[in-house]
Formats: C-alpha cells, structure tokens, sequence
C-alpha cells in the first residue's frame, strides 16, 4: 500500500522530503501596473473595503517580501462557499422576498455580493434540518424495503432548497454544485435508522444504493440543479453521531459503493466527478475510540480508498477540518499526485460566553490562516464552509452542532447581518474566478500561528492576479510584494486579512528551475533544524546565535543548470545570514566556490554566470547573536 513521506532524521535534524520551491522573475511592465486592495480587520472597521490602489514601483524593498511568481504553478480552483441546508432554506424564507433576495445577491452575485462559487448539498437530512423528522429521498415504513426506488422523491427540496440554489446559479452561472448524503435510506441500514449503523453487508444494497444517488443526481439535474461533485457518505468514520444522520461506513464499504457508481454515472451523469472519503484531516480519537471492537480504525482511509480498485473511478478526495491539520492534504497529493484534492466542510463555532467581538475575530484569524490560506497552500481546489445561513440562536438544528455560525445570521427583526466566514470565503470567492490556478508566492506564516504574514496567490482565467495575504500578528505589519523586478509596499493592521489584485503581467523573463523531489540537510544538525512547509519552500533556523561554518546544502536530485539564486531568510526582521558563500558540487564530495556577499536583509538576489550543479551549499561565514533562518530557496534560469 502507498504511504506518505514520513520524512528520515538527518543527525538529529527532522527533515521531511518534498522539494524545495522555484519561482520565476518576470520582466518590468511599459507602464505602471497598479493593484487594488480590499481589506478585512478582526474589529470590523473595515469589511471588505477597497482601500485605494497601490501602485508597483521598480527595484526591490528592504521590508520584508512577498515574492509572487506566475511562472510556478499548483492546482485549479473550483470554488469557494458553503452549503444551503434545509436549515439555510428555512431562515432565508422567514424574510422578506426582497430581503431574501438582497442576501441572495449579497452571497452569489460577484458585483453586489462576494460570488459565492461553490455549494455542498445535503442529499436527504442532517443536523441542519428544520423539519422535526429527519428524511431521505426513499422512506419507507420500518421492514419494507424499496430495492426498485419505487417511492423516491425529491419533493422535500421543491418548496425551498431547489429554488435557492437556481437562483444562486442565475446569480453566479459558475456555480458548481457538490451533493453529500449524511445516511442512505433507513432500509438499506444495519439498525433500520437514519442515525448510526452501517450499510447491509449485502452486494444488492450496495447497488440500491448506487443506483439512489445517480437517481437524485438526475433528479437535481431536471429541476435545473446540474451536480458537478458527488461523495457517498458524509464523514464516515464518525460512528456515534449525536442524535442525527450518520453512517460508519468502512473502506471496503465505500469502494463497493463506488465501484457500482463509477459505471452507472458514466453512462448517465458523466459531469459528476466522485469525491471519497469526505473527513477530517486526520482520524479524530473520538472515532477511533468508537471503533468496533476488533476492527481496524482506518487512520489511513484515503490512502486505502485511493490504494483500492475503487480508485478509478474517483477523481479525488475531500477533507474537513475538525481534527489535524492541511499538511494532510500534501502528504496524500504527493502520494497519489493524480487525484484531486477539495476541502468541503468547516463550521465557525463559539464558546458560550463569547461575546459577538470575540466570535467574529477569533473565527476571521482562524479561517483565514488555515482554511483560506492552509488549504489552499496544501492543494485544495476549493474551500467550503458548512452552513451558509443560519438564525440568531445558530439553528435550527436537528441534534448535532448548537454553536455553529454561517455566512450570514438571519436576525429576529427580519434583518441579515454578515458573519466573519462571509469575509473569509469573500476574500476568495470575490477575486479568485472558477478555474484560476494557484501560483507560487512565499509565505511566512503557519497555520498554528507565528505571527507572520501568510500568502496565497492565483491567476485567473483573464489573466489577473489575485494574492491574498494575512497578517497574523495582532500589531501592524509592513512588507513588500514583489513580482519579478518591481514591488510595492503595504501595512496590513494587525490580524487582517488583504486581497491584492492586479491585470495581467507580462511572460517571465528567468524561469523557475524545478526543484520537486530535492532534498536538504544542514549543519551543525544538532544546532538546527530543518523542515519544509506544505507547499515545498525550506525552512531551516540555527538553534543558537548564528556562527561561521554553519550551512544547508540541497541535493537537487540531477544535475540542473541555474543562473539566479534567490536566499530568503523570511519573516523574521534581522535573522539573515551576516555574512554568506554558495557553492555547488556534482557528487557532493568536491565543493567549488559559487559566490560570497555580505549579508543585509532578507532576501538576496544572486545572479550568477550560468552554472550546472547536483549539490548547491549556502554557508554562513559570519557571526551575530541573531538566529540565521532560511525560509525559502529559489533557482532561476
């Protein structure tokens, strides 16, 4: 079975083997390129406000720099939102009409609103019901079974839930749309609930089962409601759900599943890609504990699922975020680089005694350093928060989540206020059209929190940039962005987050040298360490103050030929190597001198005659009592 990089110790050092990250340096515009600026801040004094524009000016900045690079590219995106739950739909039909549709175009309409571009359907019930039964779309008296689907009906969702989502469609005609089922009917069900049980081991359920989802794809499809996305089972290692829909559903289950749906919407609903697994980043222990006894708990599910004979006929795997963290999702594209990857639920939640200023700025920082930014640095083609409209009380729910937010509160008074997933899928949804791509930008920040500024950046289908960036520090912070030779400054207030957009950039005059699969020690190990983040740039720091002899050397896995070495000491003011020397080598045994320099702020622009080399070393020939931190290593040719 395939397994991530577990990465290997290197004296003492944890160096995790994923390649270091290349950028590209694009030639000077004829005329002054200027990007526009929509800012968040946590205190809500500035919601998505275009600030004015900023103009790019040549030659670099000693503040600390975003380097954008167009050239280098990752995956596309297909969307960001939320889903409309028959929660959702219930509180956006206690308004008005015209209210109903102010928010309608507020959530969907990229003018008037933030174009929301992505939806996640609920196929049948969840928590989020406001109906006091919970339903699928084949009930049947408890005993009966309904193997022909003679009773299926969609005619639950024709009062609220379809109408909203063709209105979304008409607002934003990118929409795609994912569909979720939290438990198949009753009757196909160990236990004969909706709530808890598994799937009848039987190949004849297995098939029923199949052959209900193609029926409510095609359902969807004819009431106007294309299904873009499909998962068999929502979350299906959570086995004890608290009083609403769920399915523990095994691997061995979900790939039988699949391996009856993969033909059958082939051959009747061939734009419906399939999605497995739908879970959190990692097993949460609660679903371990609940295991049965005996059984295998399945840490590695989508590894499995995507090592099974099912995995033909998935495009890629969805994840959630209530357990682990995005790294997860890098682990699995490196090892199945083939197959998509789409994060598709995370809900705001709050404690009982937050207050409404501490719910709407710990939600903005956390969503924005690990969803908007973590998921997204970590391959996922998109983001998608849970419900994207609830009332004042968080519901109404059905069992489940009672402290959960949305996009949007529906008020007691018939008014809709914006909560701060609204911004943060804003950010996105508003600048980041259906099919850009994310491109390279170096980023300082982690999901846990350090403080630093965190980066994302996409190119659009026309063209255009779109760079998101967070300031995770709760103290304003200046620094530049720069793409190829020409930057602007800019001070984001302390935890804000900033979207820049720009027109389209001319072609890259040096190109980035591909550095995927490289790996990289350094010394002294028992004075460092070293690591990469998700998306591959190095991050390597003395653990004392900085003294000569000290080095990280790359082995580029070929020889590679290079004329620009960009050294990135990232985010930290004065951790730059005081004084430093490269050299390359081509069996890591003989070093030749490449060049030398003093050091004098963070990043470092070398050019150098052409040179081909296996092995490159950065040295540090100086002293200081600060740290010397490399936070990313870029080629260009």
């Amino acid at each position: 079975m395939k397994r991530p990089a577990i990465g290997a110790v290197v004296a003492g050092s944890a160096l995790l083997l994923s390649g270091l990250s290349a950028q590209a340096v694009e030639l000077p515009t004829t005329k002054t390129t200027k990007a526009r600026v929509w800012v968040t801040t946590p205190d809500r004094a500035e919601l998505l406000h275009e600030r004015a524009p900023v103009a790019f000016g040549k030659g670099p900045s000693a503040q600390t720099t975003i380097t954008v690079d167009p050239g280098t590219k990752y995956q596309s995106m297909d969307g960001f939102g939320a889903s409309i739950t028959d929660s959702s739909a219930a509180v956006l039909y206690r308004l008005t009409p015209a209210v109903r549709d102010q928010t309608m175009r507020s959530l969907f309409d990229r003018d008037q609103g933030i174009g929301v571009s992505f939806l996640r359907q609920v196929v049948g019930s969840s928590d989020f019901t406001a109906a006091p039964q919970h339903y699928t779309y084949d009930d049947v008296p408890a005993g009966q079974t309904d193997f022909p689907l003679r009773h299926f009906t969609i005619s639950h969702d024709q009062a609220q839930i379809l109408p909203l989502l063709r209105r979304a469609k008409q607002l934003n005609p990118s929409l795609k749309v994912m569909a979720t089922p939290w438990s198949p009917p009753a009757w196909m069900k160990t236990g004969d609930s909706l709530v808890g049980g598994r799937l009848k081991d039987d190949p004849a359920i297995y098939n029923a089962y199949a052959r209900y989802l193609v029926k409510f794809v095609k359902a969807y499809e004819a009431a106007g409601v294309p299904v873009d996305f499909l998962s068999v089972q929502n979350e299906p290692q959570h086995r004890k759900p608290s009083g609403y829909p769920g399915t523990d559903m095994p691997v061995r289950q979900q790939a039988a599943v699949i391996e009856q749906l993969g033909p059958l919407l082939r051959a009747y609903s061939p734009r419906t890609k399939i999605l497995g697994y739908d879970h959190n980043w990692s097993t949460h222990p609660g679903d371990v504990n609940n295991t049965p006894p005996g059984e295998d708990p399945e840490t590695d599910y989508p590894y499995q699922l995507l090592d099974s004979p099912a995995s033909k006929w998935l495009a890629g795997t969805a994840y959630h975020c209530y357990s682990g963290n995005p790294s997860a999702q890098t682990a699995l594209q490196q090892t199945f680089p083939d197959k998509g990857i789409w994060f598709t639920e995370c809900s705001g939640s709050h404690g009982p005694n937050d207050t409404p200023a501490q719910i709407f700025r710990g939600t903005l920082t956390w969503h924005a350093r690990t969803l908007m930014l973590g998921t997204t640095r970590n391959w996922s083609k998109s983001v998608v928060n849970w419900n994207i409209a609830l009332d004042d009380k968080g519901g109404p729910y059905n069992g489940g989540c009672t402290t959960c937010t949305g996009l949007v509160t529906v008020q007691p008074d018939g008014s809709v206020s914006t909560d701060a997933e609204y911004y943060t899928i804003g950010h996105l949804s508003k600048f980041v059209r259906t099919g850009a791509v994310r491109i390279a930008s170096t980023s300082y920040g982690t999901t846990g929190w350090n403080g630093q500024l965190m980066s994302s950046a996409f190119r659009n289908p026309d063209g255009s940039t779109a760079l998101l960036v967070h300031n995770e520090n709760d103290e304003p912070r200046t620094f530049a962005v720069a793409v190829g030779d020409q930057s602007f400054e800019y001070t984001l207030p302390g935890g804000a987050i900033g979207t820049f957009v720009w027109e389209r950039s001319p072609k890259p005059l040096l190109t980035p040298v591909s550095l995927e699969g490289a790996t990289a020690s350094a010394v002294p190990a028992a004075d460092a360490a070293l690591a990469f983040d998700a998306d591959g740039s190095t991050v390597w720091q003395s653990k004392a103050a900085q003294a000569a002899g000290q080095y990280v050397q790359a082995d580029l896995g070929t020889a590679k030929q290079f004329r620009r070495i960009a050294i990135d000491s990232g985010g930290n003011a004065g951790d730059y190597a005081r004084g430093w020397q490269v050299s390359t080598s081509f069996d890591g045994t003989t070093w030749r001198p490449l060049a030398s320099g003093t050091g004098t702020g963070q990043l470092t622009n070398l050019d150098v005659k052409p040179t081909r080399a296996r092995y490159v070393r950065i040295s540090s020939t100086g002293t200081s009592d600060h740290w010397w931190t490399l936070a990313d290593v870029r080629l260009y040719n």
